[in-house]
């Protein structure tokens, strides 16, 4: 009997297990795949860091022939306006994202509710708002004339505040994890709805409320479109990303009209250094919100992987 079940757990492990030489090669794969994801950043890092005479003569390489700074002494010649510029961005992310995901989460709840009666109109509601929308100039008008939504920060989060399409991933997501009798338990026990929400549905949906997060931090970091609509002479409010493409574009406009412009303007576009100019701004707009998403990552596989695993 003992050797009996000792061939049936050797054979349960050949089977629950793949042979060394098959796991290597998926080790290899998995690593290549991961060169390929970051090897274009550090690419960019370093034609950030290559003079612009380097990259006249044998265009860009990762081993350049000369190595310089400049395009990093271009950028924080702005000094206090980089600096503030980077406080609005993270000041806008973490404002807009905390507001979001809130409204988001208080959304996507009633929608997951069998007993809210409203649901299939709101369900609706956001579908359609999804695929139809008012379009730039009626949302202009709305946003500046009727919100008031100009020359604040305001303008900068609140055109951005609920999506429909996190809406949906949200409400599926409480579908799939959150149990209705676990809520009916809850109203039996007198709990109330705010109650049932952030203490008893929010800590089961941690995952899909961190994915939901990562998703509006990108969105929010990234926008530039609502600074150039909505802001035009508070420039203290502007954010990162605003300032860096004002930046590019007034080096862009004077590296090909130099010649227009009289000899000093033509002598500041040969010292520019436009090309690496470029991938410094990358740079830094990517590194920041790249240090951000480690703390969302156990979540966002948690939230990934619900559901593949039955108990």
């Amino acid at each position: 009997m003992i050797f009996s079940q000792t061939g049936h757990r050797r054979r349960n492990l050949r089977l629950n297990t793949i042979s060394a030489p098959v796991e290597t090669t998926f080790h290899f794969i998995l690593i290549l795949f991961s060169l390929f994801c970051v090897i274009p950043f550090l690419f960019v890092i370093i034609i950030s860091f290559t003079s612009e005479d380097s990259i006249r003569q044998i265009g860009y390489s990762f081993i350049p022939q000369s190595w310089s700074v400049q395009a990093y002494q271009y950028v924080f010649k702005l000094g206090d306006v980089l600096w503030r510029s980077y406080f609005n961005s993270f000041l806008i992310t973490t404002v807009g994202t905390v507001l979001s995901v809130l409204m988001t989460l208080m959304y996507a709840y009633p929608l997951f509710r069998r007993d809210f009666k409203q649901r299939q109109f709101f369900n609706f509601l956001s579908f359609f708002t999804m695929i139809f929308g008012g379009g730039l100039v009626p949302t202009y008008i709305i946003c500046k004339n009727v919100l008031g939504l100009s020359e604040n920060y305001a303008a900068l989060i609140v055109p951005m505040l609920l999506s429909p399409f996190n809406v949906i991933i949200m409400r599926t997501f409480l579908q799939t994890s959150v149990p209705t009798e676990l809520i009916e338990a809850a109203t039996i026990d007198g709990s109330g709805e705010y109650n049932t929400l952030f203490r008893i549905v929010m800590p089961i949906v941690k995952p899909g409320v961190a994915t939901i997060a990562l998703l509006n931090a990108l969105a929010y970091w990234n926008e530039w479109f609502l600074a150039l609509l909505y802001i035009r002479q508070n420039t203290s409010v502007i954010p990162l990303q605003y300032l860096l493409m004002k930046m590019q574009r007034n080096a862009d406009f004077l590296a090909k009209n130099s010649h227009l412009l009289g000899a000093e303007a033509a002598n500041i576009a040969v010292n520019l250094p436009s090309q690496s100019l470029k991938m410094a701004l990358v740079v830094l707009i990517v590194v920041p919100i790249a240090c951000a998403y480690p703390f969302f990552q156990r979540f966002v596989v948690a939230g990934l992987t619900i559901g593949s695993v039955k108990g």
